[in-house]
Formats: C-alpha cells, structure tokens, sequence
C-alpha cells in the first residue's frame, strides 16, 4: 500500500474509521486530500468527535447495526479505500470482511514494526494477518539495497499520555450521545487516571530498580534469558496465540524454564512501558516462581534500557512482540510463542519453548536473511513517522515520510 507513495489515492474514494488516539487521522485526511483524495471518516464515539468533529459520519446504533450501515456507505460514497488502527476491534473486524466481499481495498495501521522511528501501514492486514511471506526462499531472493536513514521521532510518551486523557475525558463527557457504543478496553475517566499513575511509577521504579542492570551485567552477563511483556489486552495475544492473557503467558514460561533451563541461568521478565499504570505483576511472579522452585532465579523489571539488555542476554522469549524484531537486529536467539509475521525459519529458533532454554546459544541467524527480510518489511510496510507526535516535515499535516 505504501509503495507508490501518497499520489496512488489520488482520485480515490477513503473511509477512515477509528485511528489512533489523538489527531492523526484528521492530519492524515488533509494529506490524502491535498493529494486528491475524497475523504470520509467514521466516528464512533466522543473522543473520536473530539479529534474530527467536522465532516465526519457518526455512527450511534448497536453493534449489530454496524454491519449494515458500514455496507451503505461503501455504496453511498463509492469507497474505494478503508483505513482503520487495529484490525482486531470488533467493528473493524466486520468492516474488514465487509470491505473484502466487496472487493474494496484495506489499509491497516498499526504501531511499528520497527521501533521507535515507524509506524505500519499494511494492505489487507498487520502481524499475523499480514499477507507478506513467511517462507525463508522468498527472502533469499529479495535483494536487499540501501535504504534511507529513518529521520528520528524521539520522545513521544507524553503526546501519547496527553491525547489518551483527552480522548477518554470526552468519550466520558459524550457518552449519553454515542451510549451504545463498545470499546474494546474500559471507556472513562479512570483511563485518564492510569496514565497519571504510570507517570508516578516511572518515576519510583527509575529510583527502586537503579541497581538493578548494574547487578544483572556484574553477576549475570550472559546467564540470563529475557521476557518482554506485552499490553494486559494486546488483541496479538487474544487473537493470534494460545495464551488467555500476559499472566498465563507468564506462568506457562517460568514452568518450562523451572524444568528445561540450565541451573546457572535467570529469567528477566521486562514489564511493557505503555502498560505502566495499569497492571503490575510482581504478586504473581512471586507467587509463580515460588509454586515452580524458582524464587532465586527470577528477576522482574520495568524501565530498565533495552538495548542494554539485548547486549548481555543468552536469548529472548515473547510471544509475538515487534521487540521480537528488534532482537533479530541485535542478532539474538529468539523463540516466538505466538504467531509473528517473523517466525521465519533461519530467523527464529523453530523448536519447542522447552528446547530453547539448552539450544539457544547454539542458534545462528542467518545474517543474510534477515537483511533482506528487514528490508521487505521497511519498504513495503513502514512509513518513516509516529501517530503520536509530528516530523518537522515541510508540506505533511500528518508529518509522516511517504518515501
């Protein structure tokens, strides 16, 4: 979708449906028509109204009239394009398959899939529902060239921290207007609360881990294996693994590392940042490292440097995160749990979770191949930008590169 840049929606009929939090896709509308596209948006609730509040269709029926209004305006406005963030929340879900029988293209945004300068855009789908190839052969026969230096993003935490607070504040103020509709995570005034909380803990956790990676690099370099966490309700575990949530992928990995790690390793268990203020699981990884013998060799960490981290571990362990990806480029042994767009063979380790923990250091990434793949995915998936805060791009609302 995003090869023959912002020019290919030319002409082009768009339905923007729900995007990220923040203005993005009202940025992202005067883009597309700029270049000639006609734009369309969806809102579905108050902090939607908040970030388009013009020219914007709203949608304040139940869930089971979505379907049938979604199909009406594919037809009033002669869609030729849907774009929605997050193709696993239940409207999009039935706006995907809608789109599809018609033969109307999808282009799904998501977070990036390499971090922290991009973010996605994909025809059809992201992560495992991404139509790229997951064969090893198709990559060997890529060639990969030189691709531009990614201009740098940096700090985005609290453009990210201010636009949730103001979505979910509105969503609240508005909700007797659109009181039917269903978010997929709680929809008040409390999600404003978390993101003050998860400002509080950094700020705790910076001053009660401060010894924490002094210790693991002096005592453990290269004895300990890591596991990233992902977001309490990331649809990527609900719908592309077998884990019932970050607790039972939690408990399922300490088993198998109580009963198949060597003696002298850790287990590192890295808390996601975005989900700071909502969850913390120190009770239960206490609790689980003691049931499985293991209270020794069990640390739980927060805000620690990541890539410091990739630097001195003996392997990773996710289920099917983009710090999966991000792994690979420090060319480390990677076992996905999951289903990932990048359990590739040649890339990650291809045997059972209960094999790693002996196996990883024997596990050698084809360097090649992962060039070639991490350059299919640059240049067929990622713009060069962040929904969150703009490039300083000349003639860009959205302040994303095209190319």
């Amino acid at each position: 979708m995003i090869k023959a840049g912002i020019d290919a929606f030319n002409g082009k009929n768009v339905l923007l449906l729900q995007g990220p939090v923040g203005p993005f896709f009202r940025r992202l509308a005067r883009d597309l028509e700029s270049h000639g596209a006609h734009v369309h948006k969806v809102n579905f609730n108050g902090g939607d109204w908040l970030f388009y509040p013009t020219n914007a269709i709203s949608f304040r029926g139940i869930a089971d009239d979505w379907p049938d209004f979604f199909d009406q305006l594919l037809i009033r406005y002669s869609i030729d394009v849907v774009m929605l963030f997050g193709d696993c929340r239940p409207h999009h879900r039935v706006a995907h398959e809608i789109a599809q029988l018609r033969g109307v293209e999808i282009g799904v945004f998501e977070e990036g899939y390499i971090r922290p300068d991009y973010i996605t855009l994909e025809l059809f789908g992201t992560n495992d529902n991404s139509l790229l190839p997951r064969e090893m052969e198709y990559y060997q026969e890529h060639e990969a060239t030189e691709l531009p230096k990614a201009l740098e993003v940096g700090q985005t935490f609290s453009y990210a921290a201010c636009w949730a607070m103001l979505y979910y504040l509105a969503c609240t103020l508005l909700w007797p207007i659109y009181w039917h509709y269903q978010h997929h995570r709680p929809l008040n005034l409390l999600e404003g609360l978390y993101w003050v909380r998860a400002f509080w803990r950094k700020r705790y956790y910076a001053h009660a881990e401060r010894n924490v990676l002094k210790n693991l690099l002096s005592n453990h370099d290269g004895n300990y294996f890591l596991v990233p966490l992902q977001v309490h309700n990331d649809a990527q575990i609900y719908f592309h693994s077998h884990f019932a949530s970050v607790k039972d992928f939690i408990h399922s990995t300490m088993h198998s590392f109580a009963m198949h790690a060597p003696n002298e390793t850790l287990l590192v268990i890295k808390h996601h940042p975005l989900d700071r203020g909502y969850h913390d699981y120190a009770k239960c990884i206490t609790k689980f490292a003691r049931l499985n013998g293991v209270e020794n060799r069990v640390f739980y960490i927060h805000d620690q440097h990541l890539p410091t981290l990739f630097n001195h571990t003996r392997g990773v362990v996710v289920v099917n995160s983009t710090v999966g990806l991000s792994a690979l480029a420090h060319a480390l042994p990677v076992k996905v749990c999951g289903r990932a767009l990048y359990n590739i063979s040649g890339l990650t380790f291809q045997g059972a979770v209960n094999q790693f923990w002996q196996q990883a250091p024997l596990h050698l990434i084809d360097q090649k191949l992962y060039s070639s793949f991490q350059h299919y995915l640059i240049s067929r998936t990622q713009l060069n930008g962040n929904f969150y805060k703009r490039l300083d791009i000349a003639d860009t609302h959205a302040g994303i590169l095209w190319s």
